[in-house]
């Protein structure tokens, strides 16, 4: 109980600290500058609409992809090292 005292000064102490000045960071063009036009939704919604997209090709590329992706996988699961090179660096070592 006698540290809860201690703990409450110390959770209200960031509360004395100072604040950077801000007003200066602001350019004087992008202060006076106009806001941006507003634009209505509905149109940028209507020229990414996916409902021309067919599914059958789209399923088609993922195919492709999951396959070439696990192709790469696979090669770099191979030995780093060939067979040859592996001989010449054991009979060095030895």
């Amino acid at each position: 109980m006698r540290f809860v005292p201690f703990l409450l000064l110390l959770g209200l102490l960031p509360a004395c600290t100072q604040f950077p000045e801000l007003d200066g960071v602001t350019s004087d063009v992008a202060e006076n500058a106009d806001y941006p036009t507003l634009l209505p939704l509905d149109p940028l919604m209507q020229s990414t609409s996916l409902t021309n997209a067919d599914a059958e090709e789209t399923e088609a590329e993922l195919q492709a992809r999951v396959a070439a992706l696990q192709a790469r996988a696979a090669r770099l699961r191979g030995q780093v090292v060939d067979p040859e090179t592996r001989r010449r660096l054991s009979e060095d070592a030895g």
